[in-house]
C-alpha cells in the first residue's frame, strides 16, 4: 500500500498542475552534524534542472528519520562527520520508505561511513554492502566516469569508493566515501574548489539523480 502511495505522489509531482518534486535532507540522531553543507543540495538541484532537464523544487526539505513525511521525497540525502543512530521506529520507517521506491544517498563528509553502514545494516539485515564496479550505470550516464567516483576532497589518501545496498536489482542506499561530493556541490566560496572540481562533483550528483528518477 505504501509503495502505491509513494508512486502515486511521484506521478502527481510530474503533473504540470501539481507541486514540483522535492528532495530532502535527512535529520538524524547520534550527534553527527546532519546539517553540514547547507548550499550543496540547492546547487545540485539547480545544476540538474539546467543540465539534465529535471524539474525539481529548489527549496530543500528537512525530514526526520522517523517521520512519515519521508514518503514525500524520492531522494533523501544524509551527510555529516560523526555518529548516526537509528532507533527501532526509524529503522522501520526508513526500510518501508526504501522498499516503497525511495532512495537514500549518504555522503561521507569525513567520519560518518562506519556509523552509517552499521545503522543501515539494521535497516536491511538480509543485505550486504557491495562496492559498485566502475561499469555500473550510475557512472555511465548522463556523464561518464570511467574511473568511478571523482576525488573532490582528500581525507585519508584513499581512493574514492561507492558502496551500495541493492534490493531486487535496484540501489536503495548509496554511500559515497573518500569523495566528498557534498563539499563539491557547495558554493565555491565555501571550500574554494576549482570550477573543474565542482563540475565533476555536480555531474556525478546529476548521475545519481538521474538513476533515482529512472529506476
Amino acid at each position: 500500500m505504501k509503495k502505491i502511495a509513494l508512486m502515486f505522489f511521484w506521478v502527481l509531482s510530474f503533473n504540470t498542475f501539481a507541486q514540483k518534486t522535492q528532495i530532502a535532507l535527512l535529520k538524524y540522531r547520534g550527534g553527527g552534524d546532519w546539517y553540514s553543507n547547507p548550499t550543496s543540495l540547492p546547487n545540485l538541484v539547480k545544476f540538474c534542472n539546467q543540465s539534465i532537464m529535471t524539474d525539481i523544487n529548489t527549496d530543500i526539505a528537512t525530514v526526520d528519520a522517523a517521520s512519515p513525511e519521508i514518503f514525500n521525497y524520492p531522494f533523501v540525502h544524509a551527510t555529516g562527520h560523526g555518529n548516526i543512530v537509528f532507533d527501532d521506529s526509524e529503522v522501520e520507517n526508513i526500510r518501508n520508505y526504501l522498499l516503497a521506491g525511495g532512495f537514500l544517498h549518504i555522503d561521507d563528509n569525513y567520519g560518518i561511513k562506519d556509523y552509517a553502514m552499521s545503522q543501515m545494516q539494521k535497516v536491511f539485515p538480509e543485505l550486504q554492502w557491495v562496492e559498485l564496479p566502475y561499469s555500473h550505470q550510475i557512472f555511465q550516464k548522463p556523464y561518464q566516469f570511467p574511473d568511478g567516483l571523482p576525488k573532490i576532497h582528500e581525507h585519508d589518501n584513499k581512493p574514492p569508493q561507492a558502496f551500495a545496498m541493492i534490493y531486487e536489482g535496484r540501489i536503495v542506499c548509496l554511500l559515497t566515501y573518500e569523495c566528498d561530493l557534498g563539499d563539491g556541490w557547495e558554493d565555491q566560496r565555501v571550500h574554494y574548489d576549482s570550477e573543474e572540481t565542482r563540475l565533476k562533483a555536480l555531474k556525478m550528483g546529476a548521475n545519481i539523480i538521474q538513476y533515482v528518477f529512472s529506476n
